[in-house]
């Protein structure tokens, strides 16, 4: 007898939720639709509808309510009442006719209502979401917000006939001077002119990131006669068949080299590319009259605005004609208006910087007062190259509390360079994420690179695995 009191006690407790997870927060509060006729008291797991103070709705028995809050989630102009709740099994009435029998176990849903006239209807039941959620909440864009115990943010977008979980996060690789010498042109050439060995211990790298970076600091040629090295590079263009194949998404080419073969080389270069899908920062063709200081990329939903600016051109002059043809950085009050310009149409703004001192493994006062400009003008993240070393990454706030990951300078990807600084780059790796704050870099390292050079053949390596 005793043992059938305790099984009853027990079924008792667990029927009104006591082993409910310990992480859930039960909310007590009162929520109101824009018009605030309609009020959502939220008390002990309960929910209660006035409407003009009378009693119109209590949530079912059968639900225990961790949270509430009103909401256009299905856009169409009127709000919505949502409840974050926890019931019994995985279905309601109805259930797909391959489920023969629902769970007996708790599980959490989201309900929505339509409030309206005085009356609560049903709007959304097919509320099982697959995952634990701590809190809910709707964004500007009536996005559906679900933060799970880790503390990781997920969106879902309403379609015709509910919520649909959203990508929302990106990631990223850049890699640094991809500086042809002639040592390196010309083992391609003698050999079949196919490049590919240049990417192929990286391709993981590429593959694995939703957006890859390349810096190609030498303007393509398909003329042998136009092929050279330092001080004016001419690079085949079988090195840029390579970088396509290779999968990358996005070339910078806004370098002191850009010039070396001149306009047309600009444009060779900027066509070659654009022409394979890839979007090629920092040069403008010939053929282009209007300005375009960035590029905007889309990735799982987040619109990232792109800008490659260089800090010269080795004293080659900009042609009078194109004043545009490569992105200087200069003119401070432009570049600030530039950005401010992207910031207003995407989600996060990224600056590929070709800067500072050779050689140096420290930014130079050239970089910091850039890097000061770009912080205060609410940039995300700075990628550096041109030093062909190695310099530190960090993360920068401001007074306001605005992050911004910046990496001095990530080295070479590829050059027949001997000063050990210069065999030694890295590729930068960061994971832009959406967080309660909007979309911020959550993860960022540095992968080490190393350039070998073995009977005349130069490749990348990554470190040997531990």
């Amino acid at each position: 007898m005793a043992l059938v009191c305790t099984g009853a006690v027990f079924y008792g407790l667990w029927r009104s939720g006591a082993f409910l997870p310990n992480w859930i927060t039960w909310e007590s509060t009162t929520v109101y639709d824009e018009t605030g006729s309609c009020a959502a008291l939220l008390d002990r797991g309960r929910v209660t509808v006035t409407y003009d103070d009378s009693v119109i709705w209590n949530s079912p028995r059968e639900l225990r309510v961790q949270q509430i809050l009103f909401g256009d989630v299905d856009h169409d102009r009127e709000e919505e009442l949502l409840l974050l709740c926890w019931k019994i099994g995985r279905f309601g009435d109805s259930k797909p006719f391959w489920i023969e029998r629902d769970e007996r176990k708790w599980s959490q849903h989201i309900y929505v209502y339509r409030c309206g006239q005085g009356k609560v209807k049903p709007r959304w039941m097919s509320s099982y979401i697959g995952q634990d959620v701590t809190e809910m909440s709707v964004n500007e864009a009536n996005r559906l917000l679900l933060t799970d115990p880790a503390g990781k943010i997920s969106s879902w977008l309403w379609s015709s006939w509910g919520f649909a979980k959203e990508e929302t996060e990106a990631s990223f690789v850049v890699f640094g001077d991809n500086l042809i010498h002639e040592p390196i042109y010309r083992y391609g050439l003698h050999n079949g002119g196919d490049f590919a060995f240049l990417y192929e211990d990286v391709r993981e790298l590429i593959e694995k990131s939703d957006v890859a970076v390349i810096n190609q600091e030498t303007p393509l040629t398909d003329d042998p006669a136009m092929y050279g090295d330092y001080p004016r590079f001419g690079t085949p263009v079988q090195v840029g068949e390579a970088i396509v194949d290779a999968g990358f998404d996005v070339v910078t080419c806004g370098t002191n080299h850009a010039l070396d073969r001149g306009a047309a080389g600009v444009t060779f270069t900027k066509k070659f590319f654009e022409e394979r899908g890839l979007i090629s920062l920092g040069i403008q063709s010939e053929e282009e009259r209007e300005y375009r200081p960035y590029r905007i990329i889309e990735r799982n939903g987040i619109c990232f605005a792109m800008f490659n600016y260089t800090y010269g051109t080795n004293g080659i002059r900009i042609p009078e004609e194109h004043p545009d043809m490569v992105h200087l950085l200069e003119e401070e009050a432009r570049i600030r208006e530039e950005i401010k310009a992207a910031k207003a149409e995407s989600d996060m703004v990224l600056v590929f910087a070709h800067w500072g001192t050779e050689y140096e493994e420290e930014p130079d006062a050239f970089q910091k007062k850039w890097t000061q400009v770009f912080l205060e003008s609410g940039v995300d993240v700075v990628v550096g190259t041109h030093p062909h070393a190695l310099q530190p990454y960090e993360i920068l706030r401001d007074q306001d509390g605005h992050e911004m990951l910046i990496y001095y300078s990530v080295g070479n990807f590829v050059s027949a360079q001997y000063e050990q600084s210069c065999v030694k780059g890295g590729a930068a790796e960061f994971t832009v994420s959406l967080t309660t704050d909007g979309y911020r870099v959550t993860a960022y390292s540095l992968q080490p690179l190393t350039i070998t050079h073995e009977k005349g053949r130069y490749k990348v390596a990554l470190p040997e695995p531990k």
